[in-house]
């Protein structure tokens, strides 16, 4: 498969690298800045550069594009991308609102493209074995995860006026489910580069956890520990992710065991998900206004765009709680068209509502304006009947 990158940020380029690496892609155009091209270029990569995106996704020899642009530029590229029919990788965090996200799961529905975010850490053989340990272990009270790093810890966060997104959300939902609350602990009322974070929160199945966020320290580690009434089990990164891990934790007869891995190569785990993806794509058939069923926190887990928005709306629900003091917690919406409707629906209802009791009122002085209410609401029902006129695809 022929691709294009767009963009020069880091996590782009080592996709970009093992792509190419796994003999089964061809990166075709390159679309960035120079320091980019010369990083391809020490890789031995060199492909043609173009500097017009709409000249790029116009190449009909283009399958595939990852979006690596600057945050001000990913959205655009992202949806340019999709409206062109291409498969996409796309960086993560695609924009700091969920709002772009819930559009891009739409555009994708309807194209029937493969769509995946640039999210490989809960592809960890570590992680997996930890999920593992809590479908087992009913008892799992807790989740703690703590990560320390030589520098920044937040997503984009070196970009001026930016709002950074959080790390390792994927981890904590491949883990333990669907986030239901989020409180966060800062120095400050919002989440700013530099600061130490704490933030605690319920999974919906009544799970807690806590992550603690450490930049700018003296050296990289990560843990991630289940805490359960029969003890702990605790994977350890002694060096950061992802490098060597070890895994320690009790059997059902309380004797301690160990499991460990060698560095782990996230992106080429990632490549064959999207080469699963692809698969998939041949066999399943555009469903208009249904989002793609792919998710880490389903029953059978598998990275899909819906861990994007979800990264997403929690990232939103911390600033929200820092903004605030207090905990925010989370509806999980679906980006789908049947709920864009009835959101859509609810605030018409909600502005007419207004309308009509300002032209109730104007009507002391402007009389025929009363007689405007009642076609105005039998606008709105008409609009409401076009859902059962127009009946969602199966």
């Amino acid at each position: 498969m022929r691709f294009a990158l767009l963009g020069d940020h880091p996590d782009g380029i080592d996709m970009a690298r093992a792509l190419v690496a796994s003999g089964r892609h061809l990166l075709r155009v390159y679309s960035g800045s120079a320091l980019g091209r010369s990083q391809l270029q020490h890789h031995g990569l060199d492909p043609r550069t173009i500097g017009d995106l709409e000249e790029v996704l116009a190449d009909d020899e283009i399958d595939a594009v990852i979006v690596a642009g600057g945050p001000s530029a990913r959205a655009a590229q992202l949806r340019r991308a999709l409206q062109s029919e291409c498969h996409v990788l796309c960086v993560h965090p695609a924009d700091p609102s969920p709002d772009v996200a819930y559009e891009a799961a739409l555009i994708q529905a309807d194209t029937g493209r493969v769509l995946l975010p640039l999210l490989p850490a809960a592809l960890h053989p570590g992680i997996l074995r930890l999920a593992q340990l809590v479908q087992t272990e009913a008892s799992v009270r807790l989740i703690e995860m703590e990560t320390w790093s030589t520098e920044e810890v937040l997503l984009d966060s070196a970009h001026e006026g930016h709002k950074p997104g959080l790390p390792a959300w994927d981890m904590l939902r491949t883990l333990g489910g669907e986030v239901g609350e989020v409180f966060v602990q800062t120095p400050r009322a919002e989440v700013c580069a530099g600061d130490a974070l704490l933030v605690l929160g319920r999974f919906v199945n009544g799970m807690l956890f806590q992550a603690a966020y450490l930049p700018n320290q003296a050296e990289a580690h990560m843990r991630i520990s289940l805490v359960s009434t029969t003890g702990r089990a605790n994977l350890v990164f002694a060096h950061g992710f992802p490098g060597q891990a070890q895994l320690s934790y009790l059997d059902d007869k309380g004797e301690s065991r160990g499991e460990s891995w060698d560095i782990f190569h996230p992106w080429l785990a990632l490549v064959e998900r999207f080469e699963q993806a692809l698969t998939r794509t041949t066999i399943k058939r555009p469903q208009p206004g249904q989002l793609a069923d792919e998710c880490l926190t389903k029953p059978q887990p598998l990275l899909g765009w819906q861990d994007a928005l979800r990264a997403l709306e929690l990232d939103d629900a911390v600033r929200r709680s820092a903004e605030r003091g207090r905990s925010s917690t989370l509806d999980h919406q679906e980006a789908t068209e049947e709920a864009s409707f009835k959101g859509t629906m609810t605030l018409v209802g909600c502005s007419l509502i207004w309308l009509a009791v300002t032209m109730l009122i104007l009507s002391v002085w402007v009389p025929w304006l009363v007689w405007l209410i009642v076609p105005v609401f039998g606008v709105f029902l008409v609009m409401q009947a076009l859902r059962w006129v127009v009946p969602a695809k199966s």
